[in-house]
């Protein structure tokens, strides 16, 4: 792809802000290294590029850590950026700035931001009540308050919403509500709070939700929460609090999710001034360069809704794009402390190349929000086999003749021009890809020209043709031939692959590779003597990795961690009789109809036939089964268990299921020869 096919562009790129008071793990690194991609790539195509990112350094839990440790918020966040850091430095990270949100330059912005929006009139007060830990003396974020569900009854549930049930509700509504900091039971307070009035932004958000900006499934979603109506914004926070306090006041300072973005703008103007880049002309409302955010899917209301209204109600321009993804699950289950697949991203660099983790990533990344699985065998497989094996191995089979025989001088001419050019014309599709956010299509491409290149070789058979001195010219040929096809090779991995193309360069003796130098093949060129550029996967380092995690992860599971440090299990509940065990009603049911409930992230509403009679039950399974699967199937519900009222309508008994949970989670099925109604003794 020649440079000049595109237009310059001059983009601004961000990744979401890491909070600052905990390791950066696996799931974190796919947002990193999808955006790491991008950037280079754009880069190669010489694209004025800037990546900024910075540690997200306010907020309650911040405060609370730098407590229990004994040490300044300051030292805390201090410590913690120096690790972010450095784990982002070994996976090739290339942020042109990593900076924080508490600097001068957040500060600032932020109070700027805030007073053009009073000034504007998007700026209201409330009074509200909020629950308030009478022993530590402040109020409670919803997930430092646990409790009873008041809709389903689960014990040690958030303050904001059930895990078991998915129902939505009020700190003030748990049942036995507790402080998760002291253990004491929360009171009521009023407090006075500041809110950005996010309806005035209605009409602006719904046209710029539709304008392309955002995924296609992001743009429909947030139709839903137009038609429910924008709520006032709360920005604001009672101290004690680690944060900017707002200006004007004594005890209220900017909740975390008001400054933390503008720390995007934060990390560029420390960038701008280093460097002499102009801060306006990406900022301003009338700016022509694009602005591009990288965010996880559990982020995006912030990011498409509070974000660009703010921009737009302080007079700065709105982004160009915003890019979300799906989360990472490790051999199919959630990365969880408690199950030993937390692997943060340290204890992986202990064991393995950086850039196995990069390639496995980009081979399965779309620009679709699919969540992707780190299944450890595929990854082992995966980079052996497409790496290893087919990559490095070119350069490998080849450099060994262009040395013994040629004096590492490459041929004057090459072999077959049409596979070579063949090479060539495949970069402009996998640009494309690239551009696209399409990494695993662009890895594809890449590898089937790696097929190709290996073909090649092990048709010509040049260890055969060595044998024949009558042959040097043809061995020649076809050895630097296959020199060039990895040259290029490399050059479409380079985004995903920074350190093996830094040390091909340098193997290759040439400048560095870019979208507009590869297409000229090396003649009567002098190479470096091949040196190894990766090494095989072996199982003892992936078990080495996951006993280092389990050890860490059973180190955290007993230190007294928040938000639930002092919370107790629940004590078994009192012991039942046999008789009151005997009037559970168990029924064979045929699922005559399975829908999703759209507001709910675990539930499936069920219709179910008991022979003749219909219950309606909504049952925690979304996680393991589709809709369209169940219809049709018999299961074992609890017939005879009463109504129970939810949010989102009356559930009239229970399925019965087993399993560990997530995909891991299976609705009893009876044997053959069951009946709608069938009594299950």
């Amino acid at each position: 792809m020649p440079k000049n096919n595109y237009p310059h562009r001059k983009i601004l790129v961000t990744s979401a802000l890491p909070y600052a008071n905990g390791p950066i793990h696996l799931g974190h690194m796919v947002e990193y290294i999808q955006t790491d991609i991008w950037v280079r790539f754009q880069k190669m195509c010489h694209h004025t590029c800037y990546y900024v990112c910075a540690d997200d350094a306010h907020g309650t839990p911040i405060m609370l850590k730098a407590q229990q440790q004994n040490i300044t918020p300051e030292k805390l966040i201090e410590e913690t950026y120096r690790q972010h850091k450095a784990d982002f430095d070994a996976f090739e990270i290339g942020f042109d700035n990593f900076y924080s949100t508490h600097t001068d330059e957040n500060k600032q912005l932020s109070e700027s931001i805030f007073t053009k929006l009073q000034k504007a009139g998007h700026i209201t007060t409330k009074q509200i009540k909020q629950a308030f830990d009478p022993e530590k003396k402040m109020f409670l974020p919803d997930r430092f308050i646990r409790g009873e569900c008041p809709k389903c009854h689960a014990k040690d549930q958030y303050g904001d919403n059930c895990e078991v049930c998915s129902a939505t509700y009020s700190p003030t509504d748990l049942i036995d509500p507790v402080s998760a900091v002291s253990g004491s039971t929360p009171i009521e307070k009023e407090s006075l709070h500041y809110f950005v009035k996010l309806n005035d932004f209605a009409d602006m958000l719904k046209n710029w939700t539709t304008a392309g900006h955002l995924q296609e499934e992001v743009s429909k979603k947030l139709n839903e929460w137009f038609e429910a109506g924008l709520q006032d914004w709360d920005i604001s926070r009672d101290q004690p609090y680690f944060g900017f306090k707002i200006p004007g006041t004594e005890d209220k300072y900017f909740y975390v999710w008001l400054d933390a973005p503008i720390g995007y703008m934060a990390s560029f103007k420390n960038f701008c001034d280093k460097n002499e880049v102009d801060f306006d002309e990406f900022w301003s409302k009338d700016s022509q360069a694009e602005l591009i955010h990288f965010i996880g899917k559990d982020i995006i209301y912030f990011h498409s809704l509070f974000w660009p209204a703010v921009l737009s109600g302080a007079g700065y321009r709105t982004p160009s794009a915003v890019y979300a993804h799906g989360f990472l699950t490790l051999d199919g289950l959630k990365m969880s402390k408690s199950r030993d697949t937390f692997i943060t991203a340290r204890t992986y660099l202990d064991h393995l190349n950086p850039e196995y983790l990069r390639y496995y990533l980009a081979a399965r990344l779309s620009s679709k929000i699919d969540d992707i699985d780190f299944n450890l065998e595929d990854f082992t497989a995966r980079v052996n086999s497409d790496l290893v094996g087919k990559v490095v191995n070119i350069a490998s089979r080849c450099s060994g003749f262009i040395k013994k025989r040629f004096d590492n001088c490459l041929s004057m001419s090459i072999f077959d021009t049409a596979l070579f050019q063949q090479f060539v014309d495949a970069g402009a599709v996998i640009a494309e890809h690239y551009n696209q956010r399409e990494y695993a299509k662009a890895t594809r491409e890449t590898m089937k020209l790696a097929d190709l290149a290996n073909q090649f070789i092990d048709t010509q058979k040049p260890w055969v043709l060595a044998k024949d001195k009558n042959k040097d010219q043809e061995l020649h040929e076809i050895c630097s031939l296959g020199i060039n096809l990895f040259k290029i090779l490399v050059t479409y991995l380079k985004p995903i692959l920074p350190i093996l193309s830094q040390q091909a360069e340098c193997f290759l003796l040439i400048t560095p590779l870019s979208w507009s130098n590869y297409q000229t093949p090396l003649l009567a060129h002098t190479i470096q003597p091949y040196k190894p550029l990766m090494t095989r996967v072996e199982s003892k380092q992936i078990d080495a990795m996951m006993a280092q995690t389990k050890a860490q992860s059973e180190a955290m599971n007993t230190e007294n961690t928040l938000p639930n440090s002092h919370l107790e299990k629940d004590p078994i509940s009192p012991e039942i009789s046999i008789d009151d065990f005997m009037k559970i009603d168990l029924r064979i049911a045929k699922i005559v109809r399975a829908e999703h409930v759209k507001e709910a992230k675990k539930l499936i509403k069920l219709t179910l036939d008991l022979g003749g009679e219909t219950k309606q039950v909504f049952a925690g399974i979304k996680s393991a089964y589709k809709p369209e699967d169940l219809e049709g199937k018999l299961t074992v519900m609890v017939a005879n268990l009463a109504p129970r009222k939810m949010r989102f309508g009356v559930s009239e008994g229970m399925v019965l299921a087993a399993g560990p949970g997530g995909k891991d989670l299976f609705i009893l099925s009876p044997d053959e020869g069951a009946e709608p109604g069938m009594k299950v003794k």
